[in-house]
């Protein structure tokens, strides 16, 4: 084959994977469900196949603000110790509506993966995560890690079980949701 022919075949081939490619991405995003779906609580897809040890992500679903957070092996041990300060430790409190799955010391299906609605149960504020350990301005001295609502200073640990003798009555609501596979959640609907 000369070389003039091979160039125009290797151009053809790497505009036909650009073209195909783009092709490809307009069509995956266009399988987003759109914004209104989202805000009248349709059942979502969430990737976490992105989402690293100790981070999180925030959506807004139904109006709420919803976090995903991977926790790490040392967060998960740290809920070992919040377990006698917290006012519900396996989340049984009939104020406290966590499914049946949820009802154990993590609060989640997979300890490693926490999904819940980011808001207090006191008045209704978004509360502040604070994950790194150790004394900071508003938090006890032997804080382990979790959130901290700015209003009235109520306190919840890494599975937002609120501690005792807070403004807030109960732990942050458990949103019903699955897993699809090892990379997708679906928020909005469940397995029995």
């Amino acid at each position: 084959m000369d070389a003039t022919r091979r160039t125009w075949m290797i151009a053809t081939s790497v505009a036909s994977c650009v073209g195909t490619a783009a092709t490809a991405t307009a069509f995956l995003e266009s399988m987003e469900p759109s914004n209104e779906a989202q805000a009248n609580g349709v059942p979502i897809p969430v990737g976490r196949s992105r989402l690293q040890p100790g981070h999180h992500i925030v959506l807004l679903w139904r109006g709420q603000p919803i976090w995903v957070v991977r926790r790490t092996p040392q967060m998960l041990r740290r809920l070992k110790l919040t377990q006698d300060q917290v006012a519900g430790p396996l989340s049984r409190n009939p104020q406290d509506p966590t499914p049946a799955r949820a009802q154990n010391a993590w609060r989640s299906t997979k300890p490693e993966y926490f999904v819940f609605i980011d808001i207090c149960t006191h008045l209704g504020c978004a509360p502040i995560g604070r994950f790194t350990p150790g004394p900071q301005p508003g938090l006890p001295n032997d804080w382990l890690g979790g959130w901290l609502c700015p209003c009235h200073a109520s306190l919840y640990d890494m599975a937002a079980r609120v501690f005792k003798n807070m403004p807030a009555p109960a732990n942050m609501i458990i949103p019903d949701y699955e897993f699809l596979s090892d990379t997708k959640i679906m928020l909005g609907r469940h397995r029995l």
